[in-house]
């Protein structure tokens, strides 16, 4: 399996869906199912039974005909890529609301990510403590090698967002996941996403006009 996936470049729709389809089975887990056609997967999480097959076999080969999939294994070849059986370090940089909020959400440990920094560079926030954690000063960041970071969340205003990814970079963070309302420029061998609350707001907006107008939208889907 691991020969395969040197020669397939896994495309970052796929990954996308992943998540997806790790939940799903999770439940069906949970419902004492053994097995589980292609076609009912795939109609749980909303995709055809054609791209869900294409997805999985980038991972291996799965499932039997006639039978279907192995729900306990499928669900643990996904949960091995995604990677949820590893602990995986957490650093928000960024104590406002949001930061704070984001320190505050149990389900972290759940999904196998464990948040052990907060930073900030307001003084007055500094030495605080969020569900444990205690805020930091950003400027410290690269003199604190008490731990590996593996991702880092960015919840900073728009202006100071590149500057703080850039030097995350520089400390060697290789994942980031972006929440300030801005683009972000990144190198070679970096993973960010980006979470834009407003913009997904604006495509409800327009969803909610075309209803208004009397229009079809397909923004939801």
């Amino acid at each position: 399996m691991a020969n395969n996936l040197k020669i397939k470049r896994i495309p970052p729709t796929t990954v996308a869906r992943l998540p997806l389809y790790f939940r799903c089975l999770q439940a069906i887990q949970n419902r004492n199912v053994d097995s589980i056609s292609s076609f009912e997967l795939a109609e749980l999480t909303g995709h055809n039974a054609a791209q869900l097959r294409k997805d999985l076999s980038y991972l291996g080969e799965f499932g039997t005909r006639g039978v279907g999939y192995d729900v306990n294994e499928l669900t643990h070849q996904i949960g091995k890529w995604l990677g949820v059986a590893k602990v995986r370090t957490v650093a928000i940089v960024g104590a406002g609301h949001l930061g704070q909020a984001l320190c505050n959400y149990k389900r972290f440990s759940d999904k196998g990510f464990r948040v052990v920094a907060i930073y900030d560079n307001d003084r007055a926030k500094i030495g605080q403590e969020i569900a444990g954690v205690k805020i930091k000063n950003f400027d410290d960041f690269f003199l604190d090698a008490s731990f590996q970071i593996d991702v880092a969340i960015i919840a900073t205003p728009a202006e100071s967002a590149q500057d703080v990814v850039d030097e995350l970079v520089a400390a060697g963070v290789k994942s980031i996941l972006n929440f300030a309302p801005t683009k972000i420029e990144v190198g070679v061998g970096v993973c960010i996403r980006n979470v834009d609350f407003l913009t997904e707001l604006q495509i409800m907006g327009f969803h909610l006009a075309s209803v208004d107008h009397g229009l079809s939208s397909d923004c939801c889907k």
